[in-house]
C-alpha cells in the first residue's frame, strides 16, 4: 500500500494556496534552523506525505535532528508524523530506522513529564506494527502505576487496545488490567478499566463488580454509566442473572447523575416487567422531566415514557401516575406541555379523570392570570381541547368542565374563543342533559364576547336550543343589551343623529355594546345571524305560549328589532352598507315571522313494472309486437313478444335491431314460424358500455307461406334505453366532492321548470327521478326560508360519478301557489353524463303533474 492508502486518523487542515516546498529546503531547515524553523518544516512534511508524497530522504534527518529535541510542540508534530509516515518497505519488512524511534518513545514513555508520557501513551494506540510495540511493553506496563491519573488512565486504553489487536504481546492484560482496578481510586481510571474487562474479559468484569456492588452508588458516574451497559448485555445474554443485578439497578435509579438516572430506568424497563419496576422507572423519568432544564431533554424522556405506554401491561401502572406527569406542566415550553397532555390524555380512566379535570381547570384559570408570555394562548387552546376530549370520553365531567370553560367565549383572543365554542356546541348536542346549564351559562357571558365570529356561534346556540319560555325571553333581553338603545325610531328616524347628539363628543368604542359595536363597523353577517335566531325564538315562544296578545308583542318586537337593524343597514351610519345577500336574509325572515310561508305536502305516485314495457308495432300491424327491458348489471335483455295477427302462416320471421350509441347487440336472434294467430317471444341481448342514454331501433321481417311476394316488413318503434337503470345513489365526504366538482370539466345546467310548488317536494321529485343521493344533511334542509340549496351525487355501474348541485327559491312575492324556480348544475367527467342526466331531468319536469 502506498502512503496515501494508509489508514489515518488524524484529520489536518491543508492550506492549498502555497507552492510546495523542496525536499532539499525542507532538510536544510529540518538540519540546521532552530526550533521554529524545525517546526514550520516538520508541519509542511506532514502535510506533503498526506498529499502523497514520498519523502524517504527526511526520515533519517527527521531521526537524527528532530526526534532528540524536547519542545512540546515538536513531540506533537512527531506524534502525528509517526502516525502517517510508512514504517515498512515494499516487502512488508519493517524499516531499520524505526528502531532509533521505537527507542525513542521508550524514552518518552518514561520522561518525567505527565503529558508528553500521556499524548505517548495515546499515540500507541494507533500504532498497528507488533514489532514497534514488543520492546514498549515493559514501559507501557510501568505507566500504570504512574502518579499522575492522565498517564494511567492511558496506559489502561493502549493496553487494551494492543490486547485487542495483538493480544501475544500481552496476554494476561485481562488480570493486570482487574489488579489494577481493585486498587485504583481515580473515577477516569476506573472507568477505563471496567470498559476494558467489559469488552475483553466479562467474567472478571462481573466478579469485580460482585465484590463491589453495595458501593456503586458512591462511585462517580462515567463507572455507573458502564456498569449499568455491563449490566443490559449479560442480563440480556443471560436472563438468570437479572436477580443478581437488578437490585444494583435499583439503586443507580437514585444517582445524581440524570444521565445514570436515564440509562439505569431504560435497563430496568428491558429488564424486567414487573409494576414496581415500570412504576420505579415511571417514576425517575418523570422526576428527570421536572428537575431538567433543557427543553430537548424532557421531550426525549417524555418519549420514553410514550414507548412505556404503548405497551399494555404498562399502561395501567402508568394510569396511577398521571398527576405526577402532570406536574410536567410547570414548564413553560409549548411542545413539552402538548406532549404531556396528550400523555395524560391517554392515560386517563374513570379512577383518575376526576383528579386530572381539577388540575387541567387550575391551569385554565391560571392562564387567564398570566398574560405576558407569548405561548400562553395557545396553552390555554391545548387545556380547553384536552378538557374537551375528557369531557366527551367521560361525560360524568362536562358539568364541571362547562361552567369553566365558557368564561372564555369572551376571552380576546379568537382561536381560544373558537375551541371553546365548539366544545360548547358538540355539548349541548351530545349531553341533553346539560342544555339547561349550557344556555343558562351563555345567557351570563353572552353580552361579554368580543369576537363577532363567536357572537355568531353563540347566537345560533341560543336559537337552536333554547326551548323554555323563560329562556326565550332572557335571549331577547340579552339581545336588547347588547344592541343598546334603539338606533331607529318606530318612525323610522334616527335617534342618535340629532344635533344635540351630533355636538356631544363620541364614546369612546369600547365602551359601546358588542352587537352595537359590529353593526355600526358594517358586520351585518351577524346581523343576518341574529335575524334567523330571532325568527327561530319568536316562532317556538308563539309554539309555547297560548296568550294571543303575548304572542303578538313578542313576534313584533322581533320584527321591530330585524325592520331597525335593516333601516341602519340602508343608512350612511355604519362603516359598510349591507349587502344584498344579508338584506335578503333579513326579509325572509321578517316574512317567516309574520307567517306568510307554509310547507304542502306532495305524494309522487309509485312506479309501476308496466313503466318498462315499450310497444313496439300498432294493433293494425299484421305482426304485433312489445318488448319488455330487462336491465342487468351490464347488459340489456329485450324480451320481446311477437303475435301473429293474419290468418297466414309466418315463416322466417325475423326480429332486425340495430343500436345507437354506446350500445352493442351481442347476437342476431334466430328466425322463427308463426302459426296463424300464434305468439312467440325473441330475446335479444345488448352488451352496455357506458352510462348514457342509449336507443334501439330496427324491424320485424317475415315471409308468407305459398305467396310469391317479396319479404314483408314491420318497422318497430324505438326503444330508448333510460340511463337511471345504471345509476346508484352513492355518498361521499364534503372534500371529496369539492375537488370532483373542480376537476370535471363537463356540465350542464338546467333550468327548473316544473308546476311544484313547495322546496323540499320538489327536491325528493329529483331525487326519485335521477337515482342520485342527497348528501346535505336533512337537519340542514328542515325549516323554511324559501330557498333551498343541496348537493347531490351518484354513481353508474361502471365507476362513473355524477355531482349535482340543487339552487332553488320560492318566489314568494308571486304568491303561495307560484311554482319554484332556480336551476340544477350536473357535472360529470363525460360529457354522455352530464347530457343524459340533464334529459332526464328535463323529461321528469314536463311529467310532474300536481
Amino acid at each position: 500500500m502506498t502512503a496515501a492508502e494508509n489508514v489515518c486518523y488524524t484529520l489536518i487542515n491543508v492550506p492549498m494556496d502555497s507552492e510546495p516546498p523542496s525536499e532539499i529546503s525542507l532538510k536544510n531547515d529540518l538540519e540546521k534552523g532552530d526550533v521554529k524553523s524545525k517546526t514550520e518544516a516538520l508541519k509542511k512534511v506532514i502535510i506533503m506525505i498526506l498529499n502523497g508524497e514520498k519523502l524517504p530522504g527526511l526520515l533519517m534527518t527527521i531521526i537524527r535532528f528532530v526526534l532528540p529535541l524536547q519542545d512540546h510542540t515538536i513531540k506533537k508534530l512527531l506524534l502525528v508524523f509517526w502516525e502517517i509516515v510508512p514504517k515498512t518497505t515494499p516487502d512488508g519488512r519493517l524499516l531499520h530506522e524505526m528502531i532509533l524511534v521505537c527507542d525513542a518513545y521508550r524514552k518518552d514513555l518514561q520522561h518525567p513529564n505527565e503529558f508528553i508520557r500521556g499524548s505517548t501513551l495515546r499515540f500507541l494506540c494507533k500504532l498497528k506494527e507488533a514489532e514497534l510495540l514488543e520492546p514498549l511493553m515493559p514501559a507501557i506496563r510501568a505507566c500504570l502505576e504512574h502518579r499522575h491519573s492522565y498517564v494511567r488512565r492511558n496506559a489502561v486504553l493502549a493496553i487494551y487496545t494492543i490486547y485487542r489487536n495483538f493480544e501475544h504481546l500481552i496476554p494476561d492484560a485481562p488480570e493486570l488490567i482487574h489488579d489494577f482496578l481493585v486498587n485504583e481510586k481515580d473515577a477516569s481510571c476506573k472507568r477505563n478499566a471496567f470498559m476494558m474487562l467489559i469488552h475483553a474479559d466479562q467474567d472478571r468484569a462481573l466478579d469485580y463488580l460482585s465484590t463491589c456492588i453495595d458501593q456503586v452508588q458512591t462511585f462517580g458516574d462515567i463507572l455507573q454509566l458502564v456498569i449499568v451497559e455491563l449490566i443490559y448485555k449479560v442480563c440480556h445474554a443471560n436472563p438468570s442473572e437479572r436477580a443478581r443485578f437488578i437490585r444494583c439497578i435499583y439503586n443507580l435509579l437514585q444517582s445524581s447523575s440524570p444521565a445514570v438516572k436515564y440509562e439505569a430506568a431504560g435497563t430496568l424497563v428491558t429488564l424486567s416487567s414487573a409494576p414496581t419496576a415500570i412504576k420505579a422507572a415511571a417514576q425517575c423519568y418523570i422526576d428527570l422531566i421536572i428537575k431538567e432544564s433543557d427543553n430537548n431533554v424532557k421531550l426525549i424522556v417524555l418519549d420514553r415514557l410514550i414507548e412505556l405506554k404503548e405497551h399494555p401491561a404498562h399502561e395501567r401502572v402508568l394510569q396511577d401516575l398521571v398527576m405526577d406527569i402532570l406536574r410536567v406542566l410547570s414548564t413553560p415550553d409549548l411542545e413539552v406541555r402538548k406532549k404531556t397532555l396528550q400523555l395524560a390524555l391517554d392515560l386517563v380512566s374513570s379512577r383518575n379523570v376526576e383528579e386530572l379535570v381539577i388540575v387541567l381547570k387550575k391551569e385554565v384559570i391560571k392562564t387567564n392570570n398570566v398574560s405576558e408570555h407569548e405561548d400562553t394562548d395557545k396553552y390555554r387552546q391545548l387545556l380547553v381541547r384536552t378538557l374537551h376530549s375528557c369531557s366527551v370520553r367521560f361525560p360524568d365531567m362536562a358539568a364541571n368542565v362547562i361552567p369553566v370553560l365558557m368564561e372564555f367565549l369572551s376571552d380576546s383572543n379568537e382561536a381560544a374563543a373558537a375551541d371553546v365554542l365548539e366544545f360548547v356546541r358538540e355539548a349541548i348536542q351530545r349531553f341533553d342533559n346539560l342544555r339547561m346549564l349550557i344556555v343558562e351559562k351563555m345567557l351570563e357571558v353572552f353580552h361579554a364576547i368580543k369576537s363577532v365570529k363567536i357572537y355568531r356561534g353563540a347566537l345560533w346556540i341560543l336559537g337552536e336550543y333554547c326551548s323554555t319560555k323563560e329562556d326565550i325571553q332572557s335571549v331577547m333581553t340579552e339581545v336588547r343589551r347588547s344592541l343598546g338603545e334603539k338606533l331607529v325610531t318606530e318612525m323610522g328616524t334616527y335617534a342618535t343623529q340629532s344635533a344635540l347628539s351630533s355636538s356631544r363628543p363620541m364614546k369612546k368604542e369600547e365602551e359601546r355594546p358588542p352587537l352595537r359595536g359590529f353593526l355600526l363597523d358594517g358586520d351585518f353577517f351577524v346581523a343576518a345571524s341574529l335575524a334567523t335566531t330571532l325568527t327561530k325564538i319568536a316562532l317556538r315562544y308563539v309554539a309555547l305560549v297560548q296568550e294571543k296578545k303575548k304572542q303578538n308583542s313578542f313576534v313584533a318586537e322581533a320584527m321591530l328589532l330585524m325592520a331597525t337593524i335593516l333601516h341602519l343597514g340602508k343608512s350612511s351610519l355604519p362603516k359598510k352598507p349591507i349587502t344584498d345577500d344579508d338584506e335578503d336574509q333579513f326579509q325572509l325572515s321578517l316574512l317567516a315571522a309574520m307567517g306568510n310561508t307554509q310547507r304542502k305536502e306532495a305524494a309522487d305516485p309509485l312506479a309501476s313494472k308496466l313503466n318498462k314495457v315499450t310497444q313496439l308495432t300498432g294493433f293494425s300491424d299484421p305482426v304485433y309486437a312489445e318488448a319488455y327491458v330487462h336491465v342487468n348489471q351490464y347488459d340489456i335483455v329485450l324480451d320481446v313478444l311477437v303475435v301473429n295477427q293474419t290468418s297466414d302462416t309466418l315463416q322466417n320471421c325475423t326480429l332486425e335491431l340495430a343500436t345507437l350509441g354506446d350500445l352493442k347487440l351481442v347476437e342476431k336472434p334466430s328466425p322463427l314460424t308463426l302459426a296463424p294467430h300464434d305468439f312467440a317471444n325473441i330475446k335479444a341481448n345488448v352488451k352496455v358500455a357506458s352510462t348514457e342514454n342509449g336507443i334501439i331501433f330496427g324491424n320485424i321481417v317475415y315471409d308468407v307461406s305459398g305467396a310469391a311476394s317479396d319479404r314483408n316488413c314491420v318497422v318497430l318503434s324505438d326503444i330508448h334505453i333510460d340511463i337511471m337503470d345504471y345509476i346508484q345513489p352513492a355518498t361521499c365526504t364534503d372534500a371529496e366532492f369539492r375537488q370532483m366538482w373542480a376537476e370535471f370539466e363537463w356540465e350542464n345546467k338546467v333550468t327548473v321548470n316544473t308546476n311544484i310548488i313547495d322546496l323540499n317536494d320538489y327536491l325528493q321529485h329529483i331525487l326519485k327521478s335521477t337515482n342520485m343521493k342527497c348528501l346535505t344533511p336533512e337537519k340542514a334542509l328542515s325549516g323554511y326560508c324559501g330557498f333551498m340549496a343541496a348537493n347531490l351525487y351518484a354513481r353508474s355501474i361502471f365507476g362513473e360519478d355524477a355531482l349535482a348541485n340543487v339552487s332553488i327559491e320560492k318566489p314568494i312575492q308571486q304568491g303561495p301557489e307560484a311554482p319554484v324556480t332556480g336551476h340544477i348544475r350536473i357535472r360529470a367527467k363525460s360529457q354522455g353524463m352530464a347530457l343524459s342526466l340533464g334529459d332526464k331531468i328535463n323529461l321528469s319536469q314536463k311529467k310532474t303533474s300536481i
